[in-house]
């Protein structure tokens, strides 16, 4: 094991260790572990392999359940993004590539709960600079590595960086440093979400007020 996906499994353990703890009905969202014929079939149907970190990623969860439709916790990630599940991932491959729009190689791993017109995926390209890193796409606007001007952010890092913000209590910060202020750690309805200050719902709880 890569000392990537060790530390992939060290942040994703203190991610679900906290959702068990105090957002049950994100952690109860969770679905089973994606089966290595799962991944092949996928990786067959596009035609990239997933990169390790993402693979191992899915070997310990095919994302979350009801992401189509929304609620129920499953919303976790920021943005209000819930984790694909690689049968959903295939369908948003292939709809994020015909015609030409989107590029080839980029993985989209979660959306916007509820609508799905935006979201995170994960370059499969080893040719490029931000192989295995985020990147940002959308319905209306061309892939781009994540944060913007960057060669993304690798998978490992971010899921790091989101323990480390619901353990302390504060906003994301990008590798560089920079508060990413409309993303702080909030608990709605038994279930993790992240927000604006500005702009908290009337159900929701910011963790650094708890």
């Amino acid at each position: 094991m890569t000392d990537d996906i060790q530390r992939l499994h060290a942040a994703w353990a203190r991610i679900e260790g906290w959702l068990r703890e105090h957002a049950p009905a994100s952690a109860a969202s969770l679905r089973s572990p994606a089966t290595e014929k799962q991944i092949a079939t996928v990786e067959n149907a596009i035609g990239y392999r997933f990169p390790p970190t993402l693979r191992a990623w899915y070997q310990l969860h095919d994302g979350v359940e009801d992401v189509v439709e929304g609620g129920a916790g499953n919303d976790f990630l920021p943005e209000q993004n819930g984790w694909l599940p690689l049968d959903i991932v295939h369908e948003q491959y292939r709809l994020r590539t015909e015609g030409g729009y989107h590029g080839p190689g980029a993985i989209p791993f979660c959306y916007r709960t509820g609508d799905g017109w935006w979201g995170y995926y994960v370059e499969a390209r080893e040719s490029e600079p931000s192989y295995g890193n985020l990147g940002a796409w959308s319905a209306d606007s061309a892939n781009e590595p994540y944060p913007y001007g960057t060669n993304g952010w690798p998978l490992t890092d971010w899921l790091d960086e989101i323990a480390s913000a619901i353990e302390e209590r504060r906003c994301l910060r990008h590798p560089d440093g920079t508060e990413d202020t409309d993303k702080h750690p909030a608990l709605s309805d038994g279930g993790l979400i992240w927000v604006d200050p500005d702009d908290l719902p009337d159900d929701a709880q910011l963790l650094r007020d708890l």
